[in-house]
């Protein structure tokens, strides 16, 4: 060990994020204490960030296999066949903790890290989306996080060249002190033309590619794998910083040299940098590799291996070379005035060897970096159920009318025009639904098919009931593509939790987990990438559980996609699925009366296929002219922002009995859909031949929102409520 490196001390093994006992496991490996280096990269690869030591038992439950997937969870993002040749591939990824410290930077470098996932695997990014989560908007730090969140999303991604076309906002006080950041990105590559991380063939030359190698980001692993107390500030030197040009020409640069034949095997550099891309690489070949970091392009003098290993700069990639094709590989690069740095080997040693300035600073074996991280089965307690809600305890509103505008223009159901109006949503030219609708939907260049695309989750439900909650964010994802018209394809999810050692929350994201994989294995959307996040904590207050659940569907002809605005007059509104009883954990309750109280809505997975099915075959038919699924806020919210969306108003009837129920009730499986009068017998038809429950319950007409017996509100007005929150809020 060199006389420079810092004794490794009980303090700074708990400084690295690793326990007592796993540094004990450490030196049993490798029979000896490791130099400081070492102790990096396995802290670097043990931590919960890279390593998933307290959900890999779990993670495994997950169905991921189906005729349509290429390639499941384990590479850098999931591969699903579109037919004709063609892939979509997709993935979702969290940069949470480093947004809460530097809000522009730390989402912008999420958006950086998920579409470098994606076109590491040899797809052009064609579509990205977020689900961002903010605390309590009177918190002292919601605007400035807020603010600087969505700028640094559309800072990166406009620069890039990527269309934002879908994603969610939401606020609750749970997040006060950890946002969450969650960014998706999905590209598109020839099935044939697939690249993969798994190393091959022993001498073949290691190349580092992209930007060059700074101090920035050194241990941004390692801090999101634990919770924050009140020292964020204190925390900022590890978050990464990005340039969204460099990525641009580094995605170039990639998808060009991969034309050249010289790839074997390529990998982003992500969390842990160099040290997890370089173990990942070996491992999965059975290789060893040896690095010299006298090659690594650097951009600050004087960095020690530690800090070159753990540096979490961003825009590179580590790439395993044909050494015949070197020479016009490096040519690529050079063209786009890129690093092209050869900077070792691989070997048939299984160790992972580093030398700096003459010196071996790393001799490990590398499978067991991997595969001998930590694996724990976490104690975990079940939610304790809570009982159904009386409705007899909801208190009907003294104006029903007056109560939608009230509640259309709340914190988390007003628009969020101001949010993705900063987002470049038309780039590429392939839009043809923007943000705004349930999913949003691209053009397949060069075909006629389309991407819908979407993200989906209900916090509240998983707190009350993980396992129906859990299940709830994979049906509304389904239901948000059948609303389009698109056949869900497969999904991707980020699970986000506080901190896994304490049973309860552990026993949150098992039962998130079983309720995720019984929806996706019932409505055939198996998981194909994803991301844990946990620790997600600040002074022992835990986030609400949220797992996101990103979905994509295919449209075989684009133009079939409707959206859910209103679409002429004199049509007819159709409701399936029936009125809704369950106000549990509602929206209603929750921004009017500030109750979060009983269960969610159970989800019925059978009624939310049939349900999808028919609406989806009904659009493709021809037979509905717009379609809007029931969520947040119920059939009102529902048909309000039908009316919005389109300037129409329209009347339509309600039970007799608690007729405020059945307007905000959140029952699962639901749809609104209008079609032409001449139509509507023929559809209804249908829908009872499908065993599907659907009725008229009104009509578009006039410029006003009526409800027969309960008055009627300008939809202008509606619309002032629902556009005038947020710029309102951001404006202070």
């Amino acid at each position: 060990m060199s006389k420079n490196e810092p004794q490794i001390t009980p303090e700074l093994i708990a400084a690295h994020g690793l326990k007592p006992e796993e540094y004990d496991h450490i030196l049993e490996l490798i029979g000896r204490e490791p130099t400081f280096t070492e102790f990096g990269i396995f802290s670097a690869m043990w931590n919960e960030h890279c390593s998933y030591k307290s959900s890999k038992k779990w993670l495994r439950t997950l169905p991921t296999k189906g005729p349509r997937v290429l390639q499941g969870p384990g590479e850098n993002a999931g591969v699903v066949d579109i037919d004709d040749g063609q892939t979509v591939v997709f993935k979702m990824e969290s940069h949470n903790h480093p947004s809460y410290i530097e809000p522009y930077q730390g989402a912008a470098t999420g958006v950086g890290g998920i579409l470098r996932d994606v076109f590491t695997m040899g797809a052009r990014p064609v579509a990205a989306m977020n689900s961002l989560r903010f605390g309590e908007p009177d918190h002292e730090r919601t605007r400035h996080v807020l603010s600087g969140v969505v700028a640094g999303v559309g800072g990166y991604g406009n620069s890039f060249g990527v269309p934002t076309v879908g994603g969610e906002v939401s606020f609750h006080a749970s997040y006060n002190g950890n946002c969450l950041v969650n960014a998706f990105a999905a590209g598109l590559a020839d099935a044939d033309k697939i690249f993969l991380s798994e190393a091959k063939g022993v001498g073949m030359p290691v190349v580092y590619l992209g930007a060059k190698t700074g101090r920035d980001g050194v241990g941004g692993a390692t801090m999101a794998s634990a919770e924050f107390d009140d020292d964020s500030e204190e925390k900022r030197p590890t978050v990464q910083v990005g340039d969204p040009f460099s990525e641009k020409r580094l995605m170039e640069a990639t998808l060009e040299l991969m034309k050249t034949g010289a790839v074997i095997a390529i990998q982003d550099m992500g969390a842990a940098g160099l040290t997890c891309s370089a173990v990942e690489m070996g491992a999965k070949g059975n290789l060893g590799i040896d690095l010299d970091l006298d090659k690594v392009p650097n951009r600050e003098e004087n960095m020690t291996p530690y800090e070159m290993m753990l540096s979490e700069s961003q825009e590179r990639m580590l790439m395993v070379l044909h050494p015949e094709k070197r020479e016009a590989a490096e040519a690529v690069f050079r063209k786009w005035e890129l690093d092209f740095a050869e900077c070792g080997l691989t070997t048939d040693t299984l160790r992972f060897r580093i030398f700096h300035q003459g010196e071996m600073v790393a001799d490990l074996p590398i499978k067991e970096l991997g595969d001998e991280a930590p694996e724990y089965d976490r104690p975990w307690v079940e939610t304790p159920k809570t009982p159904k809600l009386d409705n007899a305890t909801v208190d009907a509103p003294k104006n029903l009318m007056d109560s939608l505008v009230a509640l259309i223009g709340s914190k988390n159901l007003c628009s969020r025009r101001w949010v993705w109006e900063q987002y470049d949503t038309m780039i590429q030219g392939n839009t043809k639904q923007r943000p705004g609708g349930d999913a949003g939907v691209i053009r397949v260049d060069g075909t006629k098919k389309g991407l819908a695309f979407t993200v989906d989750v209900t916090p509240r439900y998983c707190k009350a009931d993980p396992f129906e909650g859990g299940k709830q964010a994979v049906a509304e994802s389904w239901r948000n593509l059948n609303a389009v018209g698109a056949e869900p394809l497969a999904t991707t999810d980020n699970l986000n939790f506080g901190n896994p050692e304490k049973p309860e929350i552990m026993g949150q994201f098992v039962g998130c987990i079983k309720g995720v994989g019984a929806a996706c294995e019932a409505l055939d959307m198996p998981i194909v990438s994803g991301n844990v996040s946990l620790y997600n904590e600040t002074s022992g207050e835990a986030i609400l559980p949220t797992p996101a659940i990103g979905a994509v569907g295919l449209l075989p002809d684009v133009d079939v996609a409707i959206g859910n605005a209103f679409v002429a007059e004199h049509e007819v509104i159709v409701l399936i699925g029936g009125h809704g009883t369950q106000m549990g954990q509602s929206t209603y309750l929750a921004e009017l009366f500030g109750r979060e109280e009983g269960a969610p809505p159970p989800v019925d997975l059978e009624l939310e296929k049939k349900n999808g099915t028919f609406v989806r075959e009904a659009i493709r038919a021809g037979t509905i002219t717009a379609a809007h699924d029931i969520s947040d806020g119920g059939l009102g919210i529902t048909v309000a922002e039908m009316a919005i969306r389109s300037g129409l108003g329209c009347t339509i009837e309600l039970p007799a009995q608690d007729p405020h129920i059945a307007f905000y009730a959140e029952d699962q499986a639901r749809y609104v859909v209008t079609c032409c009068k001449d139509t509507a017998n023929a559809l209804l038809a249908q829908a009872e031949k499908a065993g599907v429950q659907a009725g008229v319950i009104g009509l578009i007409e006039g410029d006003k929102f009526s409800v027969a017996g309960h008055g009627s509100v300008a939809v202008s007005s509606l619309s002032e409520a629902h556009e005038n929150w947020l710029p309102a809020y951001m404006a202070q």
